[in-house]
């Protein structure tokens, strides 16, 4: 089959990943977002004190999960499996000790984080980011996840070469395997994402180090479990840098 987009080791391919998988090689790993079947391809524009959210047409592709049959193949093209939603297929997916929590940072009306099963033994692994990061991204998709959490996901899998992501979206995988040198394969149904992920691609990216705990989260508590002040001057800080982006963000939209 002729690939969407061949480029320095990243390739798209454009339909059903159940026609493309067959034709595919075993990769390392197999990292992506596949539908929950909630309903989520698409939301309404909205506002509100934490920045509302952006409007998405309703494509359909969000009608149901993907088939337990399709889940065995995807499984099989790859060494080991990071699959984001898991927790929506747990009936599909052997019980294994190291999931990955995406905590959002913010303690709003909208989910607190996410979890993704991954095919590995160990322990559980949280990564915190605010999902403002989304707003830096683009947010180009209903269900995107942000670039660096994607990258986080990789440095959980430092062999993993050939990276493969058979529901891509917008691209945020294969974005996050070209930054860190790595091969890529996404399967995308819907063309408009298609060419979102080869623009996304084409961009020109700065170095991107894999995420490293900053030393000051060493001492978050003390022995009795109370938050320290040192801990508190971190948040506070951090408010500030998720202030200053929100704003850059929008004075942005508005020079467009």
């Amino acid at each position: 089959m002729t690939p969407y987009y061949e480029h320095a080791g990243i390739t798209i391919y454009l339909g059903d990943c159940r026609d493309i998988l067959p034709t595919l090689p075993k990769v390392d790993l197999l990292l992506t977002d596949p539908p929950y079947g909630i309903g989520r391809d698409g939301q309404r524009q909205s506002t509100g004190g934490h920045g509302g959210r952006k409007g998405y047409g309703f494509l359909g592709w969000d009608s149901q999960r993907p088939s337990r049959e399709t889940f065995d193949s995807i499984l099989r093209c790859a060494g080991a499996s990071v699959i984001w939603g898991g927790n929506y297929f747990a009936d599909y997916l052997p019980p294994n000790g190291k999931w990955l929590v995406w905590d959002k940072g913010q303690r709003i009306d909208q989910s607190d984080g996410e979890l993704a099963w991954t095919s590995l033994q160990g322990a559980l692994r949280i990564y915190t980011l605010n999902r403002v990061a989304l707003l830096l991204d683009g947010a180009d998709h209903p269900t995107q996840k942000p670039l660096r959490l994607m990258i986080w996901c990789l440095g959980q899998f430092p062999n993993a070469n050939l990276i493969l992501d058979p529901f891509m979206g917008s691209g945020t995988t294969l974005v996050a395997a070209k930054q860190l040198g790595r091969r890529a394969i996404g399967i995308e149904i819907e063309e408009k994402y298609c060419e979102i992920a080869v623009k996304r691609l084409s961009q020109e990216m700065l170095p991107f180090d894999e995420p490293k705990p900053p030393a000051q989260q060493v001492e978050l508590f003390t022995p009795q479990g109370t938050r320290t002040d040192a801990w508190m001057k971190m948040r506070g800080e951090e408010d500030e840098i998720i202030e200053d982006a929100i704003e850059t963000v929008e004075r942005n939209r508005g020079a467009a």
